[in-house]
């Protein structure tokens, strides 16, 4: 892993912030920490961490909450930079194939902006969107907001319960197995969520709350359990967990019963696969990617990606889904193959699921008369090729 000291020596008495792929920690070079102010006796924000070397002295590795603590010394992004990122996100994964795409953690500020160049017949594709927190009262006072004939949708907050698994932030109740020193981090307290939610409640807007360990979760449904045991009779909030990644085989059924939507990325399964049995110890396998137990016990599965974390492909999570194997065909002695999905199944994760998180079943997610003619034809066929050769494909 990566610490100052490596930044320092390849960019000397430069101010250097290196992010980790998931977006839940960062490394920072010497004079990046001594720009923020981090010494030894700094102490981490709730829900973050400051790593440390043997004698006590920050190693560079901030975890979750505690990269804000560097925020100031980010440039801020241009209109046109963001704008050349939009359409490079929309015609990568209009060449993946996707019809459409839910974006989470976008930037009330970005919307506008999407919505321009949608309105300007520049978004090849369909956006369901969560923005981050910090819009939510903007989208309790407007309520949810569509233009373009949809092609814009922005409906949801996206929220984050707790860390992520490899940098050992996934909230457990359990130590981790190869880390005793940690149980991971929680991002939210009752005083966070609660409110927030019951607003979002009152004014028709979506939750989806990212939760990736096994306390996370568990604490989530919780909190929905709580809040939407108050929804008025007939209501349809459609909440999410979104990644919903390990879990104790208990709350399985609680996923059914409250109802939550359970949205996760099939790829993440096949890239863990290589560290995730040394961080979570078998038993807690049980209850880990668990895409088969969670639609046997009546849950709706939504499949999605996490790009940019993971690739973003739709062949490589439909393969994922499907064989549960690395790409090179690799999957490690009993990691819970019987969680592999049927075809079957696997198509209607990425279909129909979506299209029902998105409350447009109506119109998206199967080819049936009278709904829009949002498909994508591969030159492989998903239901009957070898698995091995699906990734292979091509839209």
């Amino acid at each position: 892993m990566l610490e100052r000291t490596d930044l320092d020596a390849a960019a000397p008495g430069r101010v250097v912030l290196l992010g980790r792929s998931d977006g839940h920690a960062l490394v920072a070079s010497t004079a990046a920490l001594e720009a923020a102010g981090i010494t030894a006796d700094t102490e981490a924000p709730f829900g973050g961490d400051i790593l440390t070397d043997a004698a006590g002295t920050p190693n560079g590795l901030l975890i979750d909450a505690a990269m804000a603590l560097v925020d100031d010394l980010r440039p801020a992004d241009s209109e046109a930079f963001r704008r050349q990122a939009y359409e490079a996100g929309f015609e990568v994964y209009a060449r993946y194939g996707w019809t459409g795409i839910h974006s989470m953690s976008v930037p009330i500020a970005d919307i506008p902006l999407m919505e321009a160049m949608a309105g300007a017949g520049e978004a090849p594709l369909r956006v369901y969107n969560s923005i981050t927190p910090e819009g939510a009262e903007a989208l309790f006072v407007h309520g949810p907001r569509a233009v373009a004939d949809g092609r814009i949708i922005t409906r949801a907050i996206k929220l984050y319960a707790d860390g992520a698994l490899g940098s050992r932030g996934a909230a457990l109740f359990q130590p981790y197995a190869d880390a005793a020193h940690t149980s991971g981090l929680m991002q939210m307290t009752d005083e966070d969520a609660l409110p927030l939610y019951r607003a979002a409640l009152r004014n028709g807007v979506q939750i989806t709350t990212h939760a990736i360990g096994d306390r996370g979760n568990a604490q989530v449904l919780d909190w929905y359990a709580e809040v939407l045991g108050e929804a008025e009779a007939g209501a349809d909030p459609r909440w999410r967990i979104e990644h919903a990644q390990v879990l104790r085989p208990a709350d399985f059924t609680r996923f059914h019963d409250i109802p939550v939507i359970a949205s996760m990325q099939p790829s993440h399964a096949i890239g863990d696969l290589h560290f995730a049995p040394d961080r979570l110890g078998d038993a807690r396998l049980d209850g880990a990617y668990a895409w088969r137990s969670l639609m046997d016990a009546g849950v709706t599965v939504v499949g999605g990606t996490d790009a940019p974390v993971e690739r973003g492909d739709p062949l490589i999570e439909f393969y994922a889904a499907v064989a549960r194997r690395d790409l090179n065909g690799f999957q490690g002695p009993d990691w819970r193959p019987d969680e592999a999905l049927d075809r079957a199944d696997a198509l209607r994760m990425f279909t129909l699921g979506p299209a029902y998180a998105s409350f447009r079943e109506d119109e998206l997610g199967t080819i049936e008369v009278g709904k829009r003619a949002d498909f994508t034809v591969f030159d492989i066929n998903l239901m009957t090729v070898p698995a091995e050769d699906i990734p292979g494909g091509r839209a």
